[in-house]
């Protein structure tokens, strides 16, 4: 097991699914406003790269799937059953979304290559093992694509004070850390060649691009 997968052993599948289920009826409201710039220029980029075949990893309530374009092809997975119920009242209006779907995202049951592009927004700080995820986003997507990845990662020097307390509750819930920090995630090498790009709002997430 590696390092970052022992700091976050403590978040057990079945732990998040029920603290979803319990959030799934005001994730709208509470996170939707909150998370909407950063969610839609993550779309904006998908939709510029080539490639149709999109997979959304944490694809929640679906808030994104309506400003995929529509040369894109979205397969949108979640292991929240609750929060899915309300992403595929949205899919059914989007002849480009392909299917939504029951899944771990550590472990798929997508064939190597299948996706053109992948996109984890708002997941890499919740999941058991960041890199385990990594890891799967690189094999279902096709040498040459792209993987994508926006989250809040902590600075070296710390989090600041106000941003641990203001997310102090739903990192308790939902098992979220305000100091999850790219080395959890990425390896030396890994991000090589790839771009960072700061969101709104004020710069708290950031788009992380990586070439497959």
């Amino acid at each position: 097991m590696t390092i970052a997968a022992r700091q976050f052993e403590g978040l057990r599948p079945q732990a998040i699914k029920t603290a979803y289920a319990r959030l799934s009826k005001y994730y709208d409201v509470l996170f939707g406003p909150l998370l909407r710039p950063a969610r839609l220029a993550a779309v904006k980029r998908v939709n510029a790269l080539p490639g149709t075949e999109v997979l959304e990893v944490g694809v929640g309530t679906g808030l994104a799937l309506p400003h995929y374009s529509a040369g894109k092809r979205i397969v949108g997975i979640d292991m929240s059953a609750d929060m899915l119920a309300k992403a595929r009242l949205r899919a059914a209006r989007l002849p480009n979304v392909r299917a939504v779907l029951e899944m771990d995202a550590q472990a798929t049951n997508f064939a190597d290559g299948q996706f053109d592009i992948a996109v984890a927004m708002f997941v890499a700080s919740v999941v058991p093992d960041p890199r385990a995820l990594l890891a799967e986003m690189r094999r279902v997507v096709k040498p040459g694509g792209s993987v994508l990845f926006v989250n809040h990662f902590a600075g070296e020097t710390g989090v600041p004070e106000w941003w641990r307390r203001a997310t102090e509750a739903v990192s308790r819930r939902v098992g979220w850390r305000a100091d999850f920090r790219m080395r959890d995630i990425f390896k030396a090498g890994d991000l090589a060649g790839s771009s960072v790009v700061p969101m709104p709002p004020l710069g708290l997430f950031d788009l992380v691009e990586l070439r497959n």
